[in-house]
């Protein structure tokens, strides 16, 4: 018998403040079954699950494994901005790209954020979506530089964006720290735990099986099929993703080897009320230009909800809530008490060249990697075009074209680097 049962972590410790936090409930069925089906997919994140719901509505018989929970990575763990674009600037993209893949991507990414809300409307997923924009706010006179090109880039596409003065971003932001910032009409905040389990719920209903609690040991070819070994048991696919992206691990190393994993944390104050009412009054998110960036929102709770790069130290009551208190207070200075509820952090995958992939390590076998903390819409994006190749397209409508899997060279240098220089950043401003 099939187990399809939505149950709540009411037993098990919150991985964020999303956890607990969405309206959509947690799903667990850890019985999964030996069957063979068209695809197979190890990771129950934003990736995994679109490709699941899109695969499952093009008639395909797709099953998702996930060791943990459904959005027990960094799909869980999210800063919730839904954003177009990548980590770079248009301009950036077409120069690596080249101008008709470069091109092609960055029109792509930038109907995103569009095609996400819609599926939230279309599925009726509950996760706190809000379409006010997001804000990238310069946090000097060299990040407003920028910003001006980045707009302009923008611009040229003819996307909704605009540059907003140091007044505008003061306006918006309820602080004076910044000179200036880019508005983005296109982007919009979720609650990203519920996000994906919507979209968990939504490929349950479209058909797709869903198995939590059960962990990949190996992949086998076997023939023209796959043999995916759980601890549960073997599935047997004509196709597999590797969904896994910066949580990849031992099953397939060398996939783990090709990009640079970092930390983002977070924390989430109490609700504040009224009294932070000024502050993203209009519900915009927010990220900085700053080499070790920092994000602030607010959730639909009146909650402030702050981050940046490196791991939680001390949970709500150590080094990383005196940063926190302190930023915020730096920020907004007429704020009260401030009291913190969760601590958290997650894991995004760096690539040199801050541009994700999509590695065909064998015959039907896929991995798509290395979002550079863009998860949301370009997992979104991937699953829908996985799901359109295994039904049929070719490869080269896939949104860039397949790369090789090359390692990170100096992976392990540089992630000790990045850990030194974020842990020494948070402590320097948790005192100033």
């Amino acid at each position: 018998m099939r187990a399809d049962t939505s149950l709540s972590q009411s037993n098990a410790e919150p991985i964020s403040l999303w956890d607990h936090s969405s309206e959509e409930p947690a799903y667990a069925n850890p019985n999964a079954r030996e069957s063979r089906v068209d695809v197979a997919i190890v990771g129950g994140g934003y990736t995994g699950l679109s490709t699941a719901l899109h695969g499952a509505l093009k008639g395909l018989s797709c099953h998702v494994l996930e060791a943990a929970e459904i959005g027990h990575g960094g799909s869980g763990r999210n800063v919730g901005l839904v954003n177009a674009g990548l980590w770079l600037p248009p301009q950036q993209v077409e120069h690596l790209l080249g101008k008709t893949h470069g091109g092609a991507l960055v029109r792509t990414l930038g109907e995103m954020p569009d095609y996400v809300f819609s599926l939230i409307e279309h599925h009726q997923i509950r996760c706190e979506a809000t379409r006010a924009g997001t804000i990238h706010a310069a946090h000097a006179a060299s990040g407003l530089r920028d910003l001006e090109a980045r707009a302009a880039g923008w611009q040229a596409l003819g996307a909704p964006v605009r540059l907003l003065s140091a007044e505008e971003t003061a306006e918006k932001t309820g602080t004076v720290k910044f000179h200036g910032g880019l508005l983005d009409a296109r982007a919009g905040t979720i609650n990203p735990m519920g996000y994906v389990r919507g979209l968990a719920r939504a490929a349950r209903a479209a058909g797709a099986e869903i198995s939590t609690q059960t962990k990949v040991l190996s992949l086998q070819k076997d023939g023209a099929d796959w043999k995916v070994e759980t601890d549960r048991g073997v599935i047997t696919a004509g196709r597999v993703v590797l969904a896994t992206n910066a949580y990849s691990a031992d099953l397939w190393p060398k996939l783990a080897q090709s990009f640079t994993p970092i930390h983002f944390f977070q924390l989430a104050t109490a609700p504040l009320g009224a009294e932070a009412s000024a502050i993203l009054p209009d519900g915009q998110g927010l990220w900085d230009t700053g080499k070790i960036m920092f994000s602030l929102r607010r959730d639909r709770a009146g909650r402030l909800i702050i981050g940046s790069m490196g791991s939680v130290v001390g949970g709500t009551a150590g080094l990383s809530r005196r940063w926190a208190e302190r930023k915020l207070r730096r920020l907004f200075p007429d704020l009260g008490r401030l009291d913190f509820e969760d601590a958290w952090h997650g894991q995004i995958a760096f690539t040199p060249d801050h541009l994700f992939r999509i590695h065909r390590l064998d015959e039907g076998l896929y991995a798509p990697v290395g979002y550079n903390g863009r998860g949301i819409t370009t997992g979104t994006l991937f699953g829908r075009a996985l799901a359109d190749l295994f039904a049929g397209a070719p490869e080269e409508s896939l949104p860039l074209p397949i790369s090789d899997l090359v390692p990170d060279r100096g992976r392990a240098v540089k992630t000790q680097l990045y850990r030194s220089a974020f842990l020494a950043k948070q402590a320097a401003e948790s005192i100033l």
